[in-house]
């Protein structure tokens, strides 16, 4: 008999059950086990949040094509713009090389834990965000709500990042790129640089001008910028179309859109390593600063950035592992992506600081040349003698290392006046030093070093559509992680939905495109998904650990794997993970606390950034960000708690009752056929290998067979049994 049989027999009697699955589902309602009254567990409504994490396999729910398929997926989630542009300023920020070490002590201490157990429960009990915690803890099942409404707010500015990215790929189709050179205005007759330009630099001239139109405050919005509206509706329809048919056609894009990147970032690397001053960037880079690495401030934001690197929280990583079949190796893939990330981190880095210190090179030379000339004229003009430069200096090759020495001797000689001469060192530290950060790092640094590149359109067009790519991957994710649990809770058709979430969210990322829209993404960034997300991390972590149970947790783990996971994760889970959660969720806290909230506009006037305060408007809406994000959590709570709520945490889905439904008539036929037999002949209805059900747990067989009463097709079963004993 196959193992989706629902065909059962006392096991200790010749009585035989006589109604067929059929019968018994002709006129059920989507089953709700609590309100039946049968527990999975022993019989009697399981207490809440004490629930076994065993739904049915066989529910009809679609499933990756292949393993690569799976993996290419969860790599293209976590693998995404911070590790392009977060990572390596977090590196040359704290300690450089040095960095790397609390990285990866908090990988394997929180990043891998966290990271499997979302992958198991997704994988166990394959449902969405939602229904995974529903399952979990009914109580608790505001952590799938939250986790969609951080992936909604996360969704509507990443793919305005998206967005800017398109506009700068089909900016690059040209020769030489439009950012190359400040652009020249003419009045009349006569010809000037444009000053916003002069004063800054052309990169970021074309961004803050040419691309944004920023304006100088976030109160001023200066309405809609159109071609950014153009590119964010390009983003969406992407998005839309990457996402439209599920994993069925998400699938097949990640193909492409997770394994593109890595080409380009290698033949960034291998090209990069040809420039001068690549060496000197990248042993900038892992120069190790050991007294930065002992700072608490660089163990926090390590652990930030292992949490977001990987996802957590997002609901991502839950949906992608619900389409999983249920003996899937979920340890091997949580290790296996972990370390891919982290690996891709460490190429990009590579990447980014062997093309910064060509960049740090060149503005090194341009340093020395400006420099050079103003020492020229000083020493035509008598201010300083010619017995200040050393003989060997040619001012028709000035080495670095050459200006250095005469720097130093003016800077000796002429130490009363020397502020008056406006010499700068000219060092190549400094300039190495400059740390640069998300959109400052793509739309201007790495930018301006592509514009010295030979054959600079080729390698502006490769890397914004690799930024394209791993944008598209994360965004993919989170439109995963949105539709699948409204997809498991409501009946409703995929593609309506998809196209629907992609029409309001473009429609609410208006807000993101206006010429004051750069101010809103950093919002944003800064406060719709830091703490939220990290709430909703720790509640997860503790809902599996504490209240379900780390050994039933762990056994059931065994069941769907095969094999027991080594005993060190069992302690991760219940004290090193909680703990590390709760010392970030403290810190992000007093940060907050701390540092102003904020944000770098850009002044026209002075062509450079400002710090400015939120008024009072936009702060409500910072802290209506994080409240609108937790508030499910106690809303959630309070409701089941009072039973305001009914829980849904067993309802089955509706893919599952087709599913049942169509084997109904096959299920007849294998009753009669069992009937017709002596029961000492009948073959075992129960599959070999039975799942975990939790400590004090009877056997299925047990389980229906001890029912008392069957008033009728349709009808519940009522059992009476001891409830489950509560793990020690």
């Amino acid at each position: 008999m196959p193992k989706s049989s629902k065909v059962t027999q006392r096991e200790h009697s010749n009585e035989h059950v006589t109604e067929s699955v059929a019968d018994l589902l002709a006129l059920e309602a989507p089953m709700d086990y609590k309100s039946s009254q049968m527990s999975m567990a022993g019989g009697g409504p399981p207490p809440i949040g004490k629930p076994d994490i065993s739904p049915d396999l066989e529910d009809g729910r679609p499933a990756w094509n292949s393993k690569l398929q799976y993996i290419l997926a969860q790599v293209g989630f976590s693998v995404g713009l911070g590790n392009v542009w977060r990572f390596p300023y977090l590196c040359q920020k704290n300690g450089g090389g040095a960095y790397l070490v609390p990285y990866f002590i908090l990988l394997i201490l929180i990043g891998i834990p966290l990271f499997f157990l979302e992958l198991a429960v997704g994988q166990r009990i394959r449902r969405g965000s939602i229904g995974v915690w529903n399952y979990v803890c009914p109580r608790l099942g505001g952590i799938g709500v939250s986790s969609l409404m951080v992936c909604g707010f996360v969704g509507l500015y990443y793919n305005v990042i998206i967005g800017w990215s398109i506009f700068y790929f089909f900016q690059s189709f040209q020769y030489p790129l439009p950012w190359s050179a400040c652009p020249i205005r003419k009045n009349g007759t006569q010809s000037y640089v444009e000053p916003e330009c002069e004063k800054s630099s052309a990169t970021t001239y074309y961004w803050y001008r040419e691309t944004l139109d920023i304006t100088s405050s976030i109160a001023d919005s200066g309405g809609l910028n159109w071609k950014m509206t153009l590119s964010l509706l390009g983003a969406w329809i992407i998005v839309c179309l990457a996402v439209i048919r599920g994993i069925q056609s998400s699938g097949r894009v990640m193909y492409f859109s997770s394994l593109f990147p890595y080409l380009v970032l290698f033949c960034f690397l291998v090209r990069g390593m040809f420039l001068k001053g690549a060496v000197d960037g990248i042993a900038h880079m892992f120069t190790p600063k050991l007294e930065i690495m002992l700072e608490p401030q660089v163990w926090r934001e390590a652990a930030t950035q292992v949490f977001f690197a990987l996802g957590l929280g997002f609901g991502g990583v839950i949906a992608f592992s619900s389409y999983n079949k249920r003996d899937n190796n979920c340890h091997f893939d949580a290790v296996l992506v972990s370390f891919i990330n982290f690996m891709t981190s460490i190429l990009a880095t590579l990447v980014v600081f062997a093309v910064l210190g060509f960049k740090a090179n060149i503005m090194n030379e341009k340093c020395v040349v400006e420099n050079a000339e103003k020492i020229i004229g000083y020493l035509n003009s008598n201010v300083l003698s010619q017995d200040l430069i050393p003989p060997h200096v040619n001012f028709s090759h000035l080495t670095t290392s050459d200006y250095a020495e005469m720097y130093g001797v003016i800077k000796i000689v002429k130490e009363d006046s020397f502020a008056q001469l406006g010499l700068e060192p000219c060092l190549l530290e400094d300039e190495l030093n400059k740390a640069v950060q998300g959109t400052g790092l793509a739309f201007i640094a790495f930018t301006e070093a592509m514009t010295h590149f030979p054959g600079s359109p080729f390698w502006s067009v490769m890397f914004f559509f690799m930024l394209i790519n791993l944008g598209l991957g994360s965004m993919i994710g989170t439109m995963t992680g949105i539709t699948t649990p409204i997809l498991d809770t409501f009946k409703i058709r995929k593609e309506v939905l998809t196209v629907g979430c992609c029409i309001v969210a473009f429609l609410c990322g208006l807000l993101f495109v206006q010429r004051s829209g750069n101010y809103f993404v950093t919002m944003f960034d800064d406060y719709s998904a830091g703490l939220p997300l990290t709430i909703v991390v720790i509640l997860e972590n503790v809902s599996v650990a504490w209240i379900y149970g780390t050994k039933r947790f762990m056994q059931d783990l065994e069941d769907m794997l095969g094999f027991r996971p080594c005993i060190v994760y069992f302690y991760l889970w219940k004290y090193v993970s909680p703990v590390c959660l709760i010392i970030l969720i403290s810190a992000s806290v007093v940060e907050m606390a701390i540092n102003p909230p904020g944000y770098n506009a850009w002044v026209q006037d002075l062509a450079m950034e400002k710090f400015q305060s939120y008024p009072p408007w936009a702060l409500v809406m910072c802290f209506a960000l994080i409240i609108v994000a937790m508030l499910p959590l106690p809303l959630v709570f309070i409701a089941r708690h009072f039973n305001w709520l009914p829980d849904g945490s067993n309802k089955l889905s509706v893919s599952y009752r087709k599913s049942l439904a169509k084997e109904a008539s096959t299920l007849e036929d294998e009753t009669r056929f069992i009937l017709g037999k002596n029961p000492s002949e009948a073959p075992s209805p129960m599959p070999s290998h039975r799942a975990y059900l939790g400590p004090g747990s009877t056997s299925p067989v047990e389980l229906i067979t001890n029912s008392t009463s069957i008033s009728g097709y349709g009808s519940g079963y009522q059992t009476n049994p001891a409830p489950p004993k509560s793990e020690s």
